[in-house]
């Protein structure tokens, strides 16, 4: 399944009568997200810039633009924030991940904004290899095996990594509202991978200190508080839905696929940082 998305005209952010059960906020400490129930499902704001109202099954939603904010800014946020929330009230697993294809299977690179996932991907799939998701990593078990679903085909970078990255000539998707990096579609010169991957490699990844490339095997417990600290959940406190989470994370965690990787943040270090994955990738 999927969310479809239903875009309303402008409406003023009025001051809403609930506390929200759950908020996201930014490094600033300024609130990116606030979480509020409705009888007939979910509202989600983001100040400023828009509502968006979620169907109980997450499979509907609604946004409600704030004056001023663009029609770029409102799909930014739906494709990147409100749909992956979405897709989890669907009974999916998605994560704050960008995935690429290398040899037929799917690999990939979990860790907080700015640790350079995006950039990644972005560099495989300029260079030969194809790129499944830029941010949130939809997977599914089938056959007993964990596959990536692909997801919208576009990736955002800042300026100087797209300068570093994207050799050709790419198409923009329109501007976004809150933040400086563009979202560049996919095409002849950034490939995407249309097709379900099987999950191979999973490599969280490290702030950069290191000295030199370094790839350390997760032990599962490990690998469990990763995953459930770079994954997208809309509602957090519905008992049902959170214990069949933690178990699919669980489940998910015990097999041996996943990796801590850090390395220096040089984009003339990327050959080789590429070659290293693919090295290590087993296909």
């Amino acid at each position: 399944m999927s969310a479809s998305l239903r875009t309303l005209g402008a409406r003023e952010q009025r001051r809403l009568p609930d506390e929200p059960f759950q908020q996201w906020v930014s490094p600033n400490g300024t609130v990116w997200t606030a979480f509020h129930r409705r009888e007939n499902g979910y509202l989600l704001r983001f100040p400023d810039l828009a509502d968006f109202e979620l169907s109980p099954d997450g499979v509907c939603v609604v946004a409600w633009p704030a004056p001023g904010t663009s029609a770029g800014t409102v799909e930014h946020l739906y494709l990147n924030q409100v749909m992956p929330l979405a897709l989890s009230r669907q009974g999916q697993l998605v994560l704050h991940a960008s995935a690429v294809e290398l040899g037929g299977l799917g690999v990939a690179f979990i860790g907080e904004s700015g640790r350079g996932k995006s950039t990644l991907a972005a560099s495989f799939a300029t260079t030969g290899a194809r790129f499944l998701t830029d941010d949130g990593l939809q997977l599914r078990l089938s056959d007993g095996r964990w596959r990536i679903t692909p997801s919208h085909p576009s990736v955002r970078l800042w300026e100087d990594s797209e300068h570093a990255v994207i050799l050709y000539p790419a198409t923009q998707a329109p501007a976004v509202d809150y933040t400086a990096k563009v979202r560049l579609l996919a095409g002849d010169h950034i490939a995407f991978c249309a097709e379900a991957r099987p999950l191979q490699r999973v490599y969280f990844l490290g702030d950069g200190t290191a000295p030199t490339l370094a790839i350390k095997a997760l032990a599962p417990a490990e690998a469990l508080i990763a995953l459930v600290k770079n994954s997208f959940l809309l509602d957090i406190e519905e008992r049902q839905m959170l214990a069949w989470h933690f178990e699919a994370m669980v489940e998910l965690a015990a097999l041996p696929i996943f990796f801590h990787l850090d390395y220096p943040r040089r984009y003339e270090d990327l050959a080789q940082i590429r070659d290293a994955i693919i090295k290590h990738v087993d296909y």
